[in-house]
């Protein structure tokens, strides 16, 4: 793996360790506060844009929801972009686990890196 790709999956690493952190210990503003302040939320319910949905999103979570992903793929789009796409497995404390496809866009803000695109898909 070259500088830039390892460079890339660590920066989407450390956005996405804080969105699972958020998300596992059901604190919607926290998860919504990786995200860009106008960024377009595509979760497994009609899409909504900008923070105060995302955490909504999050809030209508079941309680002991947890999320593990596993990066598949990065690219590089610009200096201050970065795709990732991934898989999570959300974990629910009365249900089967959800294997789901995750793709993001990075964007770096002035405050740092945070989402600006997320994309949920069941396809296989």
């Amino acid at each position: 793996m070259n500088t830039t790709a390892t460079r890339d999956t660590d920066t989407l690493r450390t956005v996405l360790d804080a969105w699972k952190d958020a998300v596992d210990r059901h604190r919607p503003e926290l998860a919504a506060a990786q995200f860009t302040k106008d960024a377009i939320f595509q979760g497994l319910h009609p899409y909504t844009t900008g923070r105060p949905g995302i955490a909504a999103y999050y809030d209508s979570q079941p309680l002991g929801l947890t999320a593990d992903y596993r990066i598949l793929e990065t690219r590089h789009l610009a200096d201050d972009l970065i795709l990732g796409y991934m898989t999570v497995d959300f974990s629910f404390t009365d249900q089967p686990t959800l294997t789901v496809n995750l793709g993001i866009l990075l964007q770096r803000t002035d405050d740092g890196w945070a989402i600006a695109h997320y994309q949920v898909s069941l396809l296989p």
